[in-house]
């Protein structure tokens, strides 16, 4: 009998199925916390199981978003600050789906990334568990790729999927008309947009991730630019239970003036007060260092204003109330107008 000479092994390729397991069984009690009704099955299995009806949905209708955190991913790497990543990548799914009129449901992740290191998988899925219970959605199932040669040491990615529902009749945006008044959330700064930019006048300033944050010097600026994008959706989801919304949208790449009107109908467009709110400290230090023409800040980041709510003007009081003791900070930023896109008003300040 002739021996056999070849002994590799999946993990001398770079694959370690051990350490897979292992992480699975690390992040068991975080997705745990994450159930809520109609969550059936806990990870392991080859899918996800969902029951609608526990949910207490009669008639409806699913609402699936995906998204990334793009690059935002290289500040967490370069830096070594990676537990609240997963909030960011939550929050760009949930926020979308919520503009739809659905409630989140559960979530999915794709982790991906050259050599599986544990501790540092186990943070950033915990971040995703937290983002996911702040949002309500139950973390049901995902996929953990370990493919060397695909990375480089320390590099990963991340994508994520959400999956929301409502009742048929429902969906937003439905019934923004004129007169509509524009209510803006606040932004946790510049969530997880325009990154390559912002990491592009992070280069031309001179300083590096450790460096004393500019606008705030209680932190670093690594840290001031890992703040996770904000999680809109049991506050809106509240605002319409109370009645009165039209619309939401939820200001990503390309600023206010490119999100608000994928919520107006043909033929309307807004009307928007800059001095409404204040600039935080990060875009006017962003600006400054890149030397930006307010139109290119609008149309690149929030400027301060993550989600906007359009409402019934008899309503608009009562909701930015409710939204208010819901811990937001309100802004009344203008009103829905005949014609296309947005105007602005005043200068940014």
């Amino acid at each position: 009998m002739t021996e056999r000479r070849n002994g590799i092994t999946y993990a001398e390729a770079g694959v370690d199925i051990d350490a897979g397991n292992a992480l699975v069984e690390r992040i068991k009690p975080a997705a745990k916390r994450t159930q809520r009704p109609g969550t059936m099955a806990g990870l392991g299995g080859f899918g996800a199981l969902f029951d609608l009806k526990a949910a207490g949905y009669d008639d409806p209708v699913l609402v699936a978003a995906t998204d990334g955190v793009g690059t935002k991913l290289r500040i967490a790497i370069d830096t070594g600050h990676v537990s609240t990543i997963g909030i960011d990548l939550v929050a760009m799914c949930v926020n979308d789906l919520v503009c739809q009129g659905a409630e989140p449901l559960f979530f999915l992740d794709y982790f991906a990334t050259g050599k599986l290191e544990t501790e540092q998988a186990a943070t950033i899925i915990e971040g995703i568990a937290e983002g996911c219970a702040q949002s309500g959605a139950a973390l049901i199932g995902g996929e953990t790729a370990e493919m060397p040669g695909m990375y480089g040491a320390g590099d990963f990615d991340l994508a994520g999927f959400a999956v929301g529902a409502m009742e048929r009749g429902s969906d937003l945006p439905a019934g923004v008309s004129e007169g509509d008044v524009l209510l803006g959330l606040g932004s946790d700064g510049v969530h997880s947009n325009g990154y390559s930019l912002v990491r592009k006048l992070v280069e031309l300033s001179g300083l590096g991730w450790d460096a004393t944050c500019p606008w705030d010097g209680g932190q670093t600026l690594g840290a001031a630019l890992l703040a996770p994008t904000r999680l809109y959706v049991r506050q809106a989801l509240a605002a319409m239970r109370a009645g009165g919304v039209h619309g939401l949208a939820h200001i990503t790449g390309g600023g206010l003036t490119e999100n608000l009107p994928r919520v107006l109908p043909e033929g309307m467009g807004a009307q928007i007060d800059l001095g409404a709110w204040k600039l935080p400290g990060v875009f006017r230090w962003l600006a400054e260092q890149g030397g930006m023409e307010q139109s290119e800040l609008l149309k690149t980041f929030n400027c301060g204003i993550g989600m906007i709510c359009v409402v019934a003007p008899d309503r608009a009081e009562d909701i930015a109330a409710l939204l208010e003791r819901e811990g937001e900070r309100v802004h009344v930023l203008g009103t829905v107008t005949p014609g296309a896109g947005v105007t602005y008003g005043g200068r940014l300040a």
